[in-house]
């Protein structure tokens, strides 16, 4: 049954405070050197010896909001673990500007901690830049890659370029609170594409308003900033790109370039927007659970040929 068969019906979802649908057991993980981190851990759904999944969400996200619909769907393949990136949801705050590498470096030391690496790491929009960061800057963390409806470089084009020098003002808007009409507009238009998605309205307004505003700009230009052209090519784990043909925030011409820059990585392509994790849950899930499958084969060949002999 899908997820939203589970969901108590609308009256009761909107009761105080916000109901949200099942997740996974979550708790904090004091992360030495670094802070406090919320995680959420899925065990696998039968015995496997694959790699730990760890899913990274997008900007302005947090972990519930984007893999709520799909945690026991990843779960089909290994052991799942979901932190919210610094500045985002209930995230680490730290004095520290954000970066997209210390939100990479964040995601190793938390693998290192609870014994989770190598992992295939699942990155969607901006969790993916923060995945391939994690291979250039720790290797020993990632068994693959899984990357969705993101990019080799984020301001190739014009109105990309436009987008992101607005990050300073975006900042002023967050903070002063003017998206709150701004999110309850753009989540009732989900729920028109997605009626499975009214009982839990009240519960996703709630979660899209947790992010530090500082941090989420300074996310915002930091993807600006960001250009893995350098090191794509040296991407030596199983990976798959799974491209968004209908994305207009991330075109899907830019998600196959990146596709085409790492060695043997395949690609799946699916028509859904930038959103369809919100909208079109279960076309993302198959998605996700047929690039985990590849994965997965890829990186058979390694164990064999570590494999202990005699």
């Amino acid at each position: 049954m899908a997820w939203y068969g589970y969901l108590r019906p609308l009256e009761v979802a909107q009761a105080e405070p916000p109901l949200p649908p099942p997740l996974p057991p979550g708790r904090f993980v004091d992360v030495p050197g670094r802070g406090e981190m919320m995680i959420r851990e899925l065990a696998p759904a039968r015995e496997t010896t694959a790699p730990t999944i760890l899913l990274l969400h997008g900007w302005t996200l947090c972990a519930d909001l984007n893999w709520f619909a799909m945690y026991a769907a990843a779960a089909r393949h290994g052991r799942v673990l979901a932190m919210d990136v610094r500045g985002h949801g209930r995230g680490l705050r730290s004095e520290q500007r954000f970066t997209l590498e210390a939100a990479a470096d964040d995601a190793s030391a938390l693998l290192d901690l609870l014994g989770a690496g190598p992992a295939i790491v699942v990155g969607y929009s901006m969790g993916g830049s923060i995945g391939l960061l994690m291979w250039r800057r720790h290797p020993e963390s990632v068994a693959g890659l899984v990357l969705q409806s993101t990019a080799l470089q984020w301001r190739h084009a014009l109105r990309e370029r436009v987008l992101w020098s607005s990050m300073a003002g975006l900042e002023y808007v967050l903070r002063f609170g003017v998206p709150h009409g701004l999110t309850e507009r753009y989540l009732r238009s989900a729920a028109e594409q997605n009626p499975n998605l009214q009982p839990v309205l009240p519960w996703l307004k709630a979660e899209a308003l947790r992010g530090n505003p500082s941090d989420l700009a300074a996310a915002g230009r930091g993807l600006s900033a960001f250009d893995a052209g350098s090191y794509a090519p040296l991407v030596d784990v199983p990976t798959v790109v799974i491209v968004s043909r209908q994305d207009r925030l991330i075109y899907a011409d830019r998600q196959r370039e990146l596709a085409d820059a790492i060695p043997e990585a395949k690609s799946i392509e699916i028509d859904v927007a930038h959103n369809g994790w919100l909208v079109e849950p279960d076309v993302v899930c198959d998605a996700i659970e047929s690039a985990l499958g590849i994965v997965a084969e890829g990186l058979l060949p390694r164990q064999e040929a570590f494999a202990p002999l005699g």
